[in-house]
Parts: structure tokens; C-alpha cells; sequence
């Protein structure tokens, strides 16, 4: 690394730690960009400070004083931040990122001019769209530092010229010591978060005067009205100002509207509506469950009552699993009894948040902001391809570009993800405007192009195909680059890796003269485009450069757009035509969190949180959205939908929005039950009608302060007391602060959450403890209605944002140090929750347990689409995966017979099932091998196939049935994906389920961790096949129990028609008994066998032995019924009992 690192000496320590900045040019000079050295050069001289004013002329434009800001937000986001425990910050400034050019403005390394100062090759400074600010009227290229030089230590002489500066605006406001930029403590930033909390105070007299001198002046230098408006307690109203009375938005009272109730007499349009199941379905549906119960209650005592006393060892093995087939499907049936449909009305959304109105007249986007987290972890198993279009899908959403953020944690700290994401950035500066011009759905390239419908329908602009084929010689650019990326890595690794061992050879050679020289072994680093070492893992695992031991780091890829609308240039013969389009892209920041020896960094949990903190610093949405690495957009407005119920009467409520999981590249036939619609059409709707659905991993839109653990608002209101039915309520007379009314932890009992506590929770980030109410303010809906409590003015984040600065940068990186979560709540109670291998399941289960509500959005097309393994093996360990969490949910305090009573009653039935299900695997075994058992032992599990029991059995398989046709009737699933998701239930219930259980227990009583490997058997011989994979065979452990389950059931067929049809006394009744009940395992194990034997266009091995098995039985049992003449030894004649 070409950057020096700052570490206070004995006499400094009182100080704040700073961040030294410094740069090697390519003459081999070192560039010194240390503000702290800067002002010790400058601090012997004397400036006279004083001010004149001279009045704006043709020849007399001074600069906007936020240019400043916005060169020192571009000059970092220039930077690598790097750091971590018992380490210096360091910022190194990048000349390029990637070994290709750079040309959209927002981009990290963008090739700008080059400064005309002798000896120094600086970037010129920029603004938003790229173009060189020239502070001299010759036009002489400066860069900042040559610039902030000549006017501190030239007399603000321009070198090209020299004549002075008319404005030296910039220089002053660059190196103003009060501002302290590189501090990395929290305490610098007070006057920004001062001005992040203004908007939150109803009451702020003294905004008026801290602001007196700047008449409110926004970002863009001119006056803020709307900020004047609200930070003064005035509103508009038909004409005049009107100024209403305290607490008019936002307060508990019903019957306080204040005056001139006409502003809320305008008709109030709900964002979303609940679309009710039709009674003709819902009905006979619950009525059918009653039904079943009652059956399934007189058939477990007719059986209990009834024994065969014959076997009884077989009757009690059957009876043990029959009743807990019961309990099993009860658990899963009772939460089913209400569930819901939900649609969104996107028009009202766009005209409340994004409409010109008398709280926002400039019409400026009013929603709150969305931070998108995007994880992966081995670029050797996770694609860098599949990220950097996920990534790309993002930067295209259709959301307020300058309310959306992107962050990708690389938990690997792999400099192969880190080009990658640099790549899709530039590719993004074509790919996002092109989307944004034609309304290109999906907006994940590689899924676009590949799509097999006519890409032209419905696309009515001339230069669509021209754009078309343009976009798509530079996407298949891209992935050549893409791809070649390891290659382009190694190679320049061993270069650089050799002209050092040829510097420290030729070093030697000059050091030691005559003497025999001994060999040298040279560290072989990974290196970055632009020559210097990278700060992660290398390619070759050295200390501090592994995957368990690197530092922190932090690049901001793309810088925060401006907040005004930027439009393309014009087009000329290679570039495409956006002057009609904004080409802002949304911030894209890379993260890879530090990892020291010794410290249990909680996996993707873990790096979960990291986001969280560095995310609430560097932009702090309200709003979170997770998404795996290969889970991408599909549908461009699936975030506004999510926002529509957040923004919603009531949506403070809410805790997150969970949206389907849609898979791609599924075989056909769906064998193995990938996409799961079973559980995400019918449970999870059915869930949504309780307290809200699961977590379940990805795509799910967050509510930030839910994550920190914070109770809902109102929670006292709606849980009191247990003697609340006696005495009323007393209304508390505390005065509860705007900003901390929602911020409220169920162990409080104040209404007002004590600030100084947070520490305790969060960690000694005092710019992430400021930053906690900002997003509880901001994600508050719009109180635009008297029934809206609890709510936020409009217009209220229609101001920009602010810039970032090395300070900002310097905070993100001490928070996802590996030492930061150290004696904090991080993992237990804020963030994502660590301890099970299902942390998904458990974060969802302590909001509901708070008293949070959740909801399930299911969009008219696809929210999220991604990849799911169709391989059998992959299968298996994905849901041991799964029933592996389940099962350590159930052995923790996170079971939910250990639940709060905020939590509904149906709602924990649910989740007692999801931590009880994979036990059922041991009674589902036992009776998958009941039918072998009687077919071998000539008994059954009753003493004869009597009417009673027949007819039991034929009423509990019809009310099955009728309730799976009521499931797809409301759920809108179709028969087969029903039926594939039975046999799969069989499939993995009598492998990965059991698997999961014995594991579990063997961690939970004895502590001992085992794990199944598997091993590639062989492998499809059609690469051109789409689903290869489907056939390819890993064996692994978890096939034995279902093979075992085949083949015992079938040798069992075969014996039991031997010894009935040769038997003196054939007793039929208990051969059909148990061959009905074989069929029934074997038809639910079809699947498996088909994988293990069978390949799609060709005749599986299986079924010639089905067809042999069937004909020789056939033969036999003809035989037996009809006898050849004269002959009546073989079988006797055939009754039915």
C-alpha cells in the first residue's frame, strides 16, 4: 500500500485519531494529502483573514460553496479505506480500479485531465457530470491540492497565468480546521448529525437562528423553502402561510386536528388493500379441517381401542406414528385457518411521495431511503458473473436514484469480487440509462438477453434496436472481461511478485559485494490495477492476507449522485443517446469486514451486521433490503411495492416485507420440489393473515429500527396490562422527545428510551448511536391523515443528504472491525441473530416475539428471481441445512413455547412446527418400513381389513384430498407442484430430515459437530444439456436410508405374494393391506430412484424393473384367482373380507 497511516504518539492521545492520505505518482513522487501535515507545513505563516464582498457579475462567478464538499466527497470516494483492530485507518488513493478505463463521473478512478503543474499528476477537479472546474479564467488545469498550495502558499496565484484567484471559496472551506474531516471520532460530526436531526424537531426555534446567517441554504446553494417551512412550524395553505398548533403531525391525540381541518378533508387513498379469501373457498376450506380433526380423533381411538393382538409389537409401532401424524399435520394445519391476499397501488404512492404539493413544491422524491445489502463469500463457488448482474439489477431499480444504495459485503476480502463489482459499475454507467430509456424488464443483463420472447414487442422508440445491439456487444465485452478476471489477476500478480524479487536480488548483489549470495524468498502478494498490494485475501495465504485474517475494508465504487436530475450528452457516432434520461447511478460501496485469528465472526449473520452499522453511517436508509448474490431484481418497481405497506396507515408497525422466492434454470418436471410453492403460495400467505410470514433469507425489505431491536410503537397501547379489563388505563404525563418516541426496548419501562444506554448496546460508535433516531424519524409514513399516528410531515426528506467525507469513510471502517461487537447486544438482540445455522428464521422470530407485524407481498410479476441447485445431492445438503437450524431452534431458548405473549397464538403454533417437523422423520422411517415388515411377517397393522377401518381410512384420504384441491384454489399452485412437493416431503423426511435430527442432538448432548461430504460419482456427458446438472450422481450418506426403504419394500412385495399365493389358507386381506401401503412409499420415492438411474430422454433402468415386478405379480395373482382346470392347490379361490 502507497499510504502512510497516522498512529498517536503518548503526547497525542487526548487527540482524536486521524487519517493520513498519500499518493505515488507515476514519476515516483510521493504526494502528501494529509490535511494534518498540510496545515503543520503552512503554520509559521500569517494570513491576513478578512472578507470582501463584491457583488455577482458576468465576470464575477464565484463558486457554489458546496463545491468544496462535493470534490472532497469525489476525493475520497477515490480512496481505499483500510483498517481494523490494533491498526492505523488508512486511506490509499487510487489512480485506476481496473485495468479498463472509467469514464462515468460517479465512478471510482474515473480518467479525468491531468493537473498542469510540473511534477504532478492529479486529477483536475470534477462536478456531478465529469466536467473540469477551472478556477482561473485562463482555463489552467489544477488539481485540488496544487490549487489549495498555490492559495495558501502562493499568494493565490495561478500558475498558468499569474494573476490571482478572484474566489478562493474553495481552498478556505477545503482546509477549515473546525470541520475536521479525518477525525474518527464521532464528535466531529455533531454539526452534521445536528443538521441530519433538525428535520426531526416540531418545535426548533433555534433553527431559526443557527440558520440566520445561511438564510437555510440546501446543498444546491440556493434558499431551502421547504426546510424554512417546516423548521419554522409554517405550512402552506390556499395562499397564505398558516401556522398551526404543537404536535398537529404525528400526535396520539384522536380528537386533536388542530385548525383548518380542510388540508385532511381531501379524500385519503390507502396505499394497499387485503384482498379477503372468497367465503365459497375459505368456508367448506376451514369446515373441511374441522371435519378431518374429528375423524382423525374417533380413528386414533378406534385404534387405541382395537389391537392386534396377533402383533401387537407391529401395532404399537404403527399406533406411536400414527399419533404423531396427527399432531404433526395439526401444527401445520391450524395456522393455515386465515390467509390473505394483499395488492399495492403504486399511482398513490407515486402521488403522495413524488407529486408537486403544497409540502413539496418542487416535487422531489419524499420517500425515505433504501440501503440494498448484497452478500457472498467465495467467488470461487459464487460466481463473480452471477453478483455483477444481481448488482446491476439494483443500480437499474426504479427507485429514487438518490435515495437508493448499494453495498456488497465480500466476506472472502477476494480481490477477484472486488474488480468484478468494479466492472459492473462501469458496465452500469451504459446499462442503467438504456434500461431507464426503453423500460427494459428484467433488468438483470444476462437474464434480458437470454430471454426467448421477442425483445422488440411493445417497444415504440425508433433507435431501440440500434441501442439494443449496442448494449449488447458491450455486455458480452464485459463478461470476457469478467471471466477473464482470475487469469488477469495471477498474471499481473507474478509480475509485480518478480520485479520485486529482482529489486531485492539486485539490493543484495549491491549490499553484499563479493560474498556468495543466499536465496531470496519474496512474499508472493496479490496485487491491484494500480500497483499496490491488496489489503484482503491473496491468492497465495499469507499472515494478515488469508481468509480468516485480513483488515477492513471500504471502497466506494460509486460516489452519491447528485440530488438534481443529470441528463446524458448528445449522441454522437459510438456513444448512445441519453439526453432525455438521468444517468445518476445509485451509490455502490464494496465492504469486506476485518477478520483477525481468534474471533467468531457468526458467518453470513455476521457480515450481515457489518452492513448495518457501516450502511447507517455512510447513507442511513430506513430501510434494509437483503438479497442473495444470486437472487436479482426481476421486477424494477418490487421495492416501491415493498414501500407501499411500510408507507401505509399503520406501516410503522411493520418490521419487514418478505416477498416470494421465484427460482430459474428448474427442470421442467420440478423432480426434486425446487421451487417450493407449497410452502411460499400456501404457508406463507396463510402466515400473512396471523402475525406476518417467516423470514426466510433474501428478498426481504427491512424496517432498519426493527433490526436494532427496538420494540414496535405503540406496544404499550396494545399489549396492557393483564387487570386492564378492570381498572382503564392511565395515560402517562411524561413528555416524550419527537426523536426518541418510537425508539422504545421491551425491558424499558419509561416511554423514553435513555440515549445513554445505547453504548451498551451498540457499540462506542456514537456516530451510529446519532444516526439511530434519524431513521426512526425517516421511515415514519406520512402524516397526512388525522388516524395516522405516530408520523412524519410531508415534504420532510425532500432535503439532500450529506456528502460523504474521509470521516464518514474512517467511522464505517472501525465498525466492522472484528472487535467492535465486544461486550455489545450485536447478535443477541440487534441485528441479525447469531447461534443457528438458520439465522434467518431466528431474526424473523424475535421481531415477531417483540410484537412486530410482517407482511408478504406477492407481486403480479416476480419481485426476485435466482437460482436454486436441481442436482439430487445438492438438494439433500440444502434442506439438512435447513432441518439442521430447525432442529438447534428447537434445543434454544428461541422455541416458541418459550414466547412473549405479544407473539398471537396461531403464530406460535407456526413456529413450533418449524422447529418440530424434522423429528417427524424418525416416526416417518419407522413407518416406511411397517409395509416390508408385515408383507415378511404375513401381519398387519390391524387384525383384518374390517368396514370400520376402511371406511376411517377412506374419509381421512378424501378430506386430504379436498383440502389440497382448496389449497390450489386459493393459493392459485397447481396439482402437480402439490403432489412433487408430497413425494419430495417423503424424500427428505427419510434422509436430510433424520440426518439433521441425529446431528443435533449429538451437538446438543455430547457437542459433537458431524458433517456429510459427498463425492462426484459421475457427471452428465451433454455440456449443451440447460439441466445437465440434474443428472449428474454425488454419492453421499443421505441416499442409504431411502435406498434401504426401496429395496426392502420391494424384496417385501415379492415374499408377501409368494407365501400368500403358496400358502394353504392365503389371507389376502393382509397381503393387500400391506402391498397398498408399499406402493404408497414407493410412489413417493419415484423421484429419488429417477435421479439415481433415469436421465431425460431415455428409458430409466427403474422402469423395466417396475414393468417386471408388475407382470410377474400380475401373472402370479391370475394364476391364483383362476386357477387351470382340474387344479385348485396353488391358491384357492379369492374373498374379500
Amino acid at each position: 500500500m502507497d499510504g502512510r497511516s497516522f498512529k498517536p504518539s503518548d503526547s497525542q492521545k487526548g487527540k482524536p485519531p486521524g487519517v493520513t492520505f498519500a499518493r505515488r505518482t507515476s514519476s515516483g513522487r510521493y504526494v502528501n494529502l494529509s490535511r494534518d501535515s498540510l496545515d503543520s507545513e503552512i503554520s509559521g505563516i500569517e494570513f491576513a483573514n478578512y472578507t470582501v464582498h463584491m457583488p455577482p457579475t458576468p465576470d464575477n462567478q464565484p463558486f457554489d460553496p458546496t463545491i468544496s464538499q462535493r470534490v472532497e466527497e469525489q476525493y475520497v470516494s477515490n480512496s481505499l479505506f483500510s483498517g481494523g483492530y490494533n491498526s492505523a485507518t488508512r486511506a490509499h488513493l487510487m489512480d485506476k480500479v481496473i485495468d479498463s478505463e472509467a469514464n462515468h463521473p460517479q465512478m471510482v478512478g474515473t480518467k479525468g485531465s491531468s493537473c498542469a503543474v510540473q511534477g504532478c499528476d492529479g486529477k483536475v477537479m470534477s462536478d456531478g457530470r465529469g466536467e473540469d472546474i477551472l478556477p482561473c479564467e485562463c482555463d489552467f488545469k489544477i488539481c485540488r491540492d496544487c490549487y489549495i498550495d498555490a492559495v495558501k502558499t502562493g499568494d493565490g496565484i495561478c500558475p498558468g497565468c499569474k494573476e490571482t484567484y478572484k474566489n478562493t471559496d474553495l481552498a478556505e472551506n477545503a482546509v477549515d480546521p473546525s470541520r475536521q474531516p479525518l477525525s474518527l471520532t464521532s464528535n466531529v460530526g455533531m454539526s452534521k448529525n445536528e443538521r441530519r436531526l433538525s428535520v426531526m424537531r416540531s418545535a426548533n426555534k433555534s433553527a431559526i437562528i443557527r440558520n440566520e446567517t445561511g438564510l437555510m441554504r440546501s446543498q444546491t446553494g440556493d434558499f431551502d423553502h421547504n426546510r424554512w417551512l417546516f423548521e419554522t412550524k409554517g405550512t402552506y395553505g390556499y395562499g397564505n402561510a398558516i401556522w398551526p398548533k404543537d404536535e398537529v403531525f404525528g400526535n396520539d391525540e384522536d380528537d386533536n386536528i388542530g385548525e383548518h381541518s380542510e388540508l385532511f378533508n381531501k379524500p385519503w387513498r390507502p396505499l394497499t388493500r387485503k384482498l379477503n379469501i372468497p367465503a365459497a373457498v375459505l368456508s367448506p376450506y376451514r369446515l373441511l379441517i374441522l371435519i378431518r380433526v374429528v375423524v382423525l380423533g374417533l380413528f386414533l381411538q378406534w385404534r387405541v381401542s382395537h389391537p392386534n393382538n396377533d402383533a401387537i409389537w407391529l401395532w404399537y409401532m404403527s399406533i406411536i406414528c400414527e399419533i404423531w401424524f396427527a399432531i404433526s399435520w395439526l401444527l401445520d394445519q391450524l395456522p393455515k385457518l386465515c390467509p390473505v391476499n394483499r395488492a399495492t397501488d403504486l399511482s398513490v404512492l407515486r402521488e403522495k411521495f413524488e407529486t408537486p404539493t403544497s409540502t413539496n413544491l418542487t416535487g422531489k422524491s419524499d420517500l425515505p431511503g433504501m440501503d440494498v445489502f448484497v452478500s457472498t463469500a467465495d467467488p470461487e463457488k459464487e460466481p463473480p458473473l452471477v453478483t455483477a448482474n444481481t448488482i446491476l439489477s439494483i443500480l437499474a431499480a426504479d427507485y429514487p436514484v438518490e435515495k437508493l444504495s448499494c453495498y456488497v459485503s465480500d466476506d472472502g476480502g477476494a480481490l477477484l469480487t472486488f474488480e468484478a463489482m468494479a466492472e459492473a459499475a462501469s458496465f452500469a454507467n451504459i446499462w442503467v440509462p438504456f434500461c431507464r430509456k426503453h423500460v427494459i424488464e428484467p433488468r438483470n443483463p444476462e437474464s434480458y438477453f437470454s430471454l426467448k420472447k421477442d425483445p422488440y414487442k411493445n417497444k415504440v422508440r425508433q433507435d431501440f434496436v440500434k441501442d439494443r445491439r449496442r448494449v449488447k456487444r458491450e455486455y458480452d465485452e464485459f463478461k470476457v472481461r469478467i471471466n477473464g478476471l482470475p487469469d488477469s489477476i495471477r498474471r499481473r500478480s507474478d509480475a509485480y511478485n518478480a520485479r520485486e524479487e529482482i529489486k531485492a536480488l539486485k539490493l543484495q548483489r549491491e549490499r553484499g559485494g563479493d560474498e556468495p549470495l543466499e536465496p531470496i524468498k519474496i512474499t508472493k502478494a496479490t496485487w491491484m490495477a494500480d500497483g499496490t498490494h491488496w489489503p484482503g485475501t491473496w491468492m497465495v495465504a499469507a499472515p494478515e492476507h488469508s481468509r480468516g485474517d485480513h483488515a477492513g475494508i471500504i471502497q466506494v465504487m460509486l460516489k452519491p449522485p447528485s440530488d438534481e436530475v443529470l441528463h446524458g450528452a448528445t449522441a454522437d457516432g459510438s456513444m448512445l443517446d441519453f439526453t432525455e434520461v438521468d444517468i445518476r447511478l445509485p451509490m455502490l460501496v464494496y465492504v469486506s469486514r476485518e477478520k483477525r485469528p481468534g474471533y467468531d465472526h457468526n458467518k453470513k449473520a455476521g457480515a450481515m451486521n457489518a452492513l448495518v452499522r457501516a450502511s447507517a453511517i455512510m447513507s442511513n436508509g430506513a430501510f434494509i433490503l437483503n438479497l442473495d448474490c444470486d437472487h436479482y431484481i426481476y421486477n424494477s418497481e418490487a421495492i416501491r411495492e415493498g414501500m407501499c405497506f411500510m408507507m401505509d396507515r399503520g406501516g410503522d408497525r411493520i418490521c419487514y416485507v418478505q416477498f416470494p422466492q421465484r427460482f430459474e434454470g428448474i427442470d421442467p418436471s420440478d423432480r426434486y420440489a425446487n421451487h417450493n410453492t407449497v410452502f411460499f403460495d400456501v404457508n406463507m400467505r396463510a402466515l400473512d393473515g396471523l402475525q406476518g410470514p417467516v423470514y426466510v433469507g433474501t428478498g426481504c425489505l427491512f424496517r432498519r429500527t426493527a433490526l436494532y431491536g427496538f420494540d414496535p410503537p405503540r406496544a404499550k397501547d396494545r399489549h396492557p396490562g393483564c387487570c386492564s379489563c378492570c381498572f382503564g388505563r392511565r395515560k402517562s404525563k411524561s413528555i416524550v422527545a419527537d426523536e426518541t418516541r418510537g425508539l422504545r426496548m421491551g425491558d424499558i419501562d419509561d416511554e423514553e428510551m435513555d440515549l445513554a444506554l445505547f453504548p451498551k448496546r451498540f457499540g462506542n460508535s456514537s456516530v451510529l448511536i446519532d444516526s439511530i433516531p434519524v431513521a426512526e424519524f425517516q421511515g415514519r409514513p406520512l402524516a397526512d391523515h388525522p388516524a395516522v399516528k405516530h408520523g412524519r410531515p410531508p415534504g420532510a426528506l425532500t432535503i439532500p443528504r450529506e456528502l460523504l467525507d474521509a470521516s464518514t469513510v474512517a467511522e464505517a471502517v472501525s465498525v466492522i472491525s472484528c472487535w467492535y461487537e465486544d461486550k455489545t447486544e450485536w447478535g443477541n438482540r440487534v441485528g441479525w441473530i447469531y447461534g443457528s445455522v438458520t439465522e434467518d428464521v431466528v431474526t424473523g422470530y424475535r421481531m415477531h416475539n417483540r410484537g412486530w407485524k410482517s407482511i408478504y407481498c406477492v407481486t403480479k410479476r416476480d419481485a426476485f428471481r435466482g437460482t436454486a441447485p436441481i442436482n439430487l445431492t445438492d438438494r439433500l445438503h440444502q434442506v439438512l441445512r435447513w432441518a439442521t437450524g430447525s432442529v438447534e431452534i428447537f434445543f434454544s431458548r428461541n422455541n416458541a413455547f418459550l414466547a412473549s405473549p405479544k407473539m398471537k397464538i396461531l403464530q406460535r403454533i407456526a413456529y413450533l412446527n418449524v422447529g418440530i417437523y424434522p423429528f417427524t422423520s424418525i416416526f416417518l422411517i419407522v413407518y416406511c418400513f411397517l409395509p416390508a415388515l408385515s408383507l415378511f411377517s404375513g401381519q398387519f397393522i390391524v387384525q383384518s381389513l374390517n368396514v370400520t377401518f376402511l371406511v376411517y381410512l377412506l374419509v381421512i384420504s378424501l378430506t386430504l384430498c379436498m383440502l389440497a384441491l382448496l389449497e390450489i384454489k386459493w393459493s392459485g399452485i397447481n396439482l402437480e407442484e402439490w403432489w412433487r412437493n408430497e413425494q419430495f416431503w417423503l424424500i427428505g423426511g427419510t434422509s436430510a430430515h433424520l440426518a439433521a435430527v441425529l446431528q443435533g442432538l449429538l451437538k446438543v448432548v455430547a457437542g459433537i459437530e458431524i458433517s456429510f461430504t459427498l463425492t462426484t460419482k459421475s457427471s452428465g456427458d451433454d455440456n449443451d444439456d440447460e439441466f445437465a446438472d440434474l443428472y449428474v450422481i454425488k454419492w453421499t450418506s443421505l441416499m442409504i436410508p431411502p435406498i434401504t426403504i426401496m429395496m426392502v419394500n420391494l424384496v417385501a412385495i415379492a415374499v408377501g405374494f409368494s407365501r400368500t399365493i403358496y400358502s394353504t389358507i392365503p389371507q389376502w386381506s393382509r397381503l393387500l393391506g400391506g402391498v397398498f401401503f408399499s406402493f404408497w412409499v414407493l410412489a413417493h420415492l419415484y423421484p429419488f430412484a429417477k435421479g439415481l438411474m433415469g436421465r431425460r430422454g431415455r428409458t430409466p433402468t427403474i422402469v423395466f424393473v417396475w414393468s417386471g415386478l408388475i407382470a410377474i405379480t400380475i401373472s402370479l395373482l391370475w394364476v391364483a384367482i383362476n386357477p387351470p382346470a382340474g387344479n385348485t392347490e396353488i391358491g384357492g379361490s379369492f374373498q374379500f373380507p
